[in-house]
């Protein structure tokens, strides 16, 4: 089984690796206290695997869950956002797709999770991954974009199982109104799925407390309490 190309530039925080799209993936997990629980795959930001990624993967395994982050660019982390922008259009949405695919395979496989299915939680690109995969993989049980972009035409919801929990600014200008009231409309249309999408008072990216720019900490905090209770409701 071959590589997946790896680039150069700032290290990505790694400490597994798995089979996925035909070659060797890179990622970072994290177990509970207890040693096991339900697994949540975490989907990175535009910027790379950093570590405010790794550190929402570390919080969630506090909590009780198996957390993967999968690292999409094969080890690479933007130092800019035109690096970053870069980066995400160097990804087809297919082949993070199927990257994803695999980290929910290698999830589900590992002895530690207790789950059937699994959560994925993403942030801007990534949660437009949370959403992407959610549409084409039926073993994701529960889907948590914070400010997701979806890149391109909305994906074909009709095999949509998951249940959504959605968390936007209201004062974020990459994501307006209308997009989301799009994309709530086509998965309601097509899956019969009414997502539970939440507004805060707040920008793109308030969640990201490595980025003193735009965290928010009051609609953070809020936004992590709603995401705990909901992945306990739907994995158990």
């Amino acid at each position: 089984m071959s590589e997946l190309p790896k680039s150069t530039g700032a290290p990505a925080r790694q400490n597994v690796t798995f089979p996925s799209a035909g070659g060797t993936a890179h990622g970072y997990l994290a177990l509970p206290p207890s040693g096991s629980g339900p697994g949540v795959i975490v989907i990175q930001e535009w910027w790379g695997l950093t570590d405010h990624i790794a550190n929402v993967a570390d919080r969630l395994a506090a909590e009780g869950f198996v957390a993967l982050a999968p690292d999409l660019y094969g080890g690479n982390v933007a130092h800019d956002s035109g690096e970053a922008l870069r980066m995400m259009r160097e990804l087809p949405v297919a082949r993070g797709v199927e990257l994803l695919s695999g980290a929910v395979g290698h999830l589900l496989a590992l002895p530690e999770v207790t789950s059937e299915s699994v959560a994925s939680v993403g942030f801007c690109m990534g949660g437009g991954f949370v959403i992407e995969q959610a549409a084409a993989d039926p073993r994701v049980a529960a889907a948590v974009p914070f400010y997701g972009v979806v890149q391109g035409e909305l994906p074909d919801f009709s095999h949509l199982r998951a249940q959504i929990l959605g968390h936007y600014g209201e004062q974020d200008t990459s994501i307006t109104k209308e997009s989301r009231e799009r994309l709530v409309e086509a998965i309601e249309r097509q899956s019969g799925i009414t997502p539970d999408i939440r507004l805060y008072p707040a920008g793109h990216a308030f969640f990201n407390d490595g980025r003193p720019e735009t965290y928010d900490p009051a609609s953070a905090a809020s936004a992590w309490r709603s995401t705990l209770a909901f992945l306990r409701e739907q994995l158990g």
